[in-house]
């Protein structure tokens, strides 16, 4: 078993080494610059749609159509059967935020340095034309299965658009496999024993009462598919997101002292040869390229821009308007990186937590060095507070896994009816994931993650002319 997880470990650290890592930075500053910066002059037009009263998706501005221009595709029409696009948001942001916004940026400024924080943000700017890409690629070249359900995903697109016809269909299933494996573990079991990780240490709630609990309701949730998913989430991330984001900003402002200097550390050392902390950053020693490496890698983790998983709910939404709707979930890059991981970056470099370390002389990472940036405010609340937020990320990361995943096991065995059984077991991986250790769980699900980017990255470079001249000509119809 040690050699499995030996294993499984030098494979993580090879797939997500610097090629991937370049890739998806380079993939998305590439299509930054061939749609005219437009995703970054149009994020504030963007929020705009997310959250105004356009964003029932009952009506569109254009029409989608064939790539040829002969006219609209199936795929582009709304039928009635969707969600709502700011509901299709809401689920995709249920999968992106989770623990890599509490546990993953604590992580990344410890091993990377606080300027990892800087390259988190950075990256993420790269990452909104990543998202834009794929979610307009996914409801352009969605279908719909044999109950009216609008589904699409770059394991669609791949197989609908690639030059290569035999090769893009091997790549939408070579997606879709990952993508299964990836909801198992990533979306699920590892955020089951999170939860079940923080319940216990907090509370002392027996990680199999944990477990039942989550397993009953994981399965009433995904039993009434994306309407019901939908219904959770609408409700869901934004009480949580608002939730953590005042404990946030509580330390922050209760610091305010502080925070010139936790945010003059944090620049310095984005871009320093080699740099000590000190201050408020304790003895954290760190150079550029660890803070790149970390930065971008926490980033991708978080917001799972590159990975193609966002545009598989982005299909799910009732509109006929492909660029739009693009736009809609572009903003779950910002919001989940820019807002929530920067949030917690700043409440950590303004407590002076950095550098601390537990009775053993290890420094403090992950969430106990969030739950003591919470603690310096909060007192022993500090961590039932990390502990609650952690709960209600990793229970939405659940149920927003479940319906992506359950689009690429549908893409997959071809029928609906089959989907079934994958409710029950995403349900039963649940509880497995409370009572078991999960550390070759976590390797592999990283694996199946990094993995998943691949054809996502090759889709986009294949289609980079068509996507960008898409939201080029949006822009120039509509005056953004």
């Amino acid at each position: 078993m040690e050699q499995i997880r030996s294993l499984l470990r030098q494979l993580d650290d090879m797939i997500w080494g610097p090629v991937l890592l370049v890739s998806l930075l380079g993939t998305g500053i590439f299509l930054l610059i061939g749609m005219n910066f437009l995703p970054l002059r149009n994020l504030a037009w963007a929020l705009k749609c997310a959250f105004g009263r356009e964003n029932s998706g009952k009506t569109g501005r254009t029409r989608v159509t064939e790539p040829d221009g002969s006219g609209p595709r199936r795929g582009g029409i709304s039928q009635g059967r969707g969600i709502s696009p700011f509901s299709s948001l809401m689920t995709e942001l249920a999968a992106t935020i989770g623990t890599g916004n509490i546990v993953g940026v604590a992580t990344a400024m410890v091993l990377g340095g606080p300027g990892a924080l800087v390259w988190m943000i950075l990256s993420s700017l790269a990452g909104l034309s990543t998202k834009l890409a794929e979610s307009t690629l996914a409801v352009r070249y969605r279908t719909y299965n044999e109950k009216g359900e609008p589904t699409g995903g770059p394991m669609y697109t791949l197989s609908a658009a690639f030059p290569l016809k035999r090769l893009g269909r091997g790549l939408g299933k070579a997606f879709a496999l990952f993508a299964v494996f990836a909801s198992f573990g990533m979306g699920n079991m590892t955020q089951s024993n999170s939860i079940a990780e923080a319940l216990w240490n907090t509370f002392r709630t027996p990680r199999a009462v944990t477990g039942l609990v989550l397993t009953i309701l994981t399965i009433l949730a995904v039993l009434g598919g994306i309407a019901v998913i939908s219904r959770i989430t609408l409700v869901l991330v934004p009480v949580m997101a608002i939730f953590y984001l005042l404990g946030a900003l509580t330390v922050i402002l209760l610091h305010l002292e502080h925070l010139p200097e936790g945010l003059g550390m944090i620049l310095s050392m984005a871009f320093s040869p080699r740099a000590a902390a000190g201050g408020v950053g304790g003895r954290l020693v760190a150079d550029m390229s660890r803070a790149l490496r970390w930065g971008v890698s926490r980033g991708v983790f978080s917001n799972e821009a590159g990975l193609g998983a966002a545009g598989i709910s982005a299909a799910a939404a009732d509109t006929r308007d492909a660029v739009r709707q693009g736009y809609i979930s572009m903003t779950g890059v910002f919001l989940d990186t820019a807002v929530i991981c920067t949030a917690t970056g700043l409440a950590l470099a303004s407590s002076g937590v950095l550098g601390m370390t537990d009775e053993k002389g290890a420094l403090l990472t992950g969430a106990a060095l969030t739950a003591a940036a919470f603690a310096t405010v909060f007192g022993p609340g500090g961590a039932a507070f990390v502990s609650i937020g952690i709960s209600l990320f990793a229970f939405a990361t659940i149920i927003g896994w479940a319906y992506q995943g359950e689009k690429a096991f549908e893409f997959l065995v071809k029928r609906k009816k089959y989907c079934i059984f994958y409710r029950f077991l995403y349900g039963f991986a649940a509880f497995l994931g409370a009572v078991c250790s999960l550390e070759a769980v976590w390797d592999f699900s990283d694996i199946c993650n990094g993995l998943m980017a691949v054809p996502n990255l090759i889709c986009l470079l294949a289609l980079s002319g068509e996507v960008c001249g898409m939201v080029r000509e949006y822009g120039r119809r509509f005056m953004l």
